[in-house]
């Protein structure tokens, strides 16, 4: 039977940890690296629910996209939710290891995976990283022009579902071809030239105001619609496609968490149209 340690050679070959951002924080958090492994568990997040979980299942590895100690902590009592996690998973025999960046940038890493879901070709990344099939985010065309209604709603059927769906800017019946996309936070990319020569940007966890400058700037120039997504969703399409690829690679039990852990529960949305910006409204 494997040990973590060669787990662990077998996820820096998959996903190499040169890869990663110089912010981020990957690879082994927690676990025995003698000690054998026989299942392995793959989730977004690690929080509580996805540690109990590979706890229950028999897990000797939870795998994670998000690392937990991405920045420094100064405890991990359990009365964190942190010290929860690593309670849970070490109590239960359970290692961590985080795969980030390192593993959006592969050829079939986040980005990738979302890109042919939605049907692109032609698929390159936004910013190449060592070799030409590597980089974050990616750009492709899809197979026929579609409305951008069309495209949003291919999106929402394509990912799990969520509370907050899919956002949209841009005109509903607009036809759209190119798509540049980043799973995951991808508004440092809005002003990637490969982002601004698409018909629209597909991406996460979009604030206001960087948003509301590209929606601008796009209406003055003919520039890319926006979708903005839930980050959870993007990135745990890749869940699959890694468990395969682990499962390949070291001849162990794989699983895949289902738990939803995007943060939004639920959404309320108004009964009638909102005011538009025709119409105003004085303070008292």
């Amino acid at each position: 039977m494997p040990t973590l340690r060669d787990l662990q050679a077998v996820i820096e070959s998959l996903w190499p940890v040169d890869g990663a951002e110089s912010w981020d924080s990957v690879g082994l958090v927690s676990g025995d690296l003698d000690a054998p492994v026989d299942h392995v568990h793959l989730a977004v997040d690690a929080v509580p629910d996805t540690a109990r979980e590979a706890v229950s299942l028999g897990a000797d590895l939870l795998l994670t996209h998000h690392p937990l100690l991405l920045r420094g902590v100064t405890t991990v009592a359990e009365s964190t939710y942190k010290g929860a996690v690593l309670a849970t998973l070490i109590r239960g025999g359970c290692a961590l290891v985080a795969a980030h960046t390192n593993a959006d940038v592969v050829a079939t890493g986040t980005s990738a995976v979302l890109a042919e879901r939605i049907g692109l070709t032609e698929q390159r990344p936004l910013e190449p990283g060592a070799t030409d099939d590597t980089g974050i985010g990616r750009v492709g065309v899809l197979a026929e022009p579609m409305t951008l209604g069309a495209l949003a709603r291919r999106v929402v059927d394509v990912l799990p579902a969520t509370a907050s769906g899919v956002r949209v800017s841009g005109d509903y019946d607009r036809p759209v071809r190119t798509v540049a996309l980043c799973a995951g936070a991808g508004d440092a990319y809005l002003g990637n030239p490969l982002v601004n020569a698409a018909d629209v940007y597909v991406t996460s966890d979009l604030r206001h105001h960087p948003a509301s400058e590209f929606r601008e700037q796009a209406l003055l120039t003919h520039g890319p619609a926006l979708i903005d997504t839930s980050h959870w969703a993007t990135e745990w399409l890749w869940l699959d496609v890694a468990a395969d690829q682990l499962r390949r690679a070291a001849g162990v039990r794989v699983t895949v968490s289902d738990l939803r852990t995007d943060p939004w529960d639920f959404a309320v949305l108004p009964s009638a149209p909102t005011p538009t910006t025709e119409h105003h409204h004085e303070g008292a």
